[in-house]
């Protein structure tokens, strides 16, 4: 059976290890620390304290290969885990592929049914398509209609309209004309009148003086 994930071994350390650089840096320190003697180039240095060091380190040396050295077997576990894992799940996947070509017959029969049923969509879809132009078509039908009759009310409604604002202006015109007419006969007459003034005083300014 597959794992759902290989299996990773646990590491092991010990609970300390040595830092073998921190532990040369204090021999180091140690160095340094020494009294330096001029003119010869030496330095006097605490031999115990040196020696205890070095000791140190070289007794630490052999469990830090060992640590190292179990690093790397584990290391190696890894991955022969992970090869492990890997071939199970090729071996999952050839026996699925095994099912595909068992299940080929199942597949074959889907595909088939899928073709029917788009061809059955793509019928129904044709026929909704139709149904759709048709009405579409028999709406702009009624449009047009709708729009002429529109159009048609629309002039005889402006003809009357027109015939009305005729009708309109012809009165307004014959007001303006009969007064008009009615302003002439009052400047007739005030000429008229004006004339006869004229023609009295120029008669009496014929009479002689006595």
């Amino acid at each position: 059976m597959l794992q759902s994930n290989p299996p990773v071994p646990e590491y092991s350390h010990p609970q300390t290890v040595v830092d073998i650089l921190q532990e040369l840096n204090r021999l180091e320190d140690i160095i340094l620390s020494g009294i330096q003697i001029p003119f010869i180039n030496r330095t006097l240095i605490d031999e115990d304290k040196f020696l205890e060091q070095l000791d140190f380190i070289r007794v630490s040396l052999p469990s830090l290969f060992q640590e190292a050295a179990k690093i790397l077997q584990e290391k190696e576990e890894i991955i022969l885990s992970a090869e492990e894992y890997a071939q199970q799940v090729i071996e999952a996947a050839q026996v699925k592929r095994s099912q595909i070509l068992a299940d080929n017959d199942i597949i074959r029969q889907v595909e088939r049914e899928t073709v029917q049923l788009r061809r059955e969509t793509q019928q129904k879809c044709d026929a909704i398509m139709q149904d759709t132009l048709a009405e579409i078509e028999r709406k702009q039908r009624d449009c047009d209609q709708e729009m002429e009759e529109t159009r048609q009310n629309a002039i005889a409604h402006a003809r009357e309209i027109e015939n009305g604002a005729d009708e309109y202006a012809d009165r307004v015109l014959e007001n303006i004309e009969e007064d008009l007419q009615e302003m002439l006969r009052i400047v007739t007459n005030g000429r008229l009148k004006l004339r006869g003034e004229t023609r009295k005083q120029c008669g009496s300014s014929d009479i002689p003086k006595e």
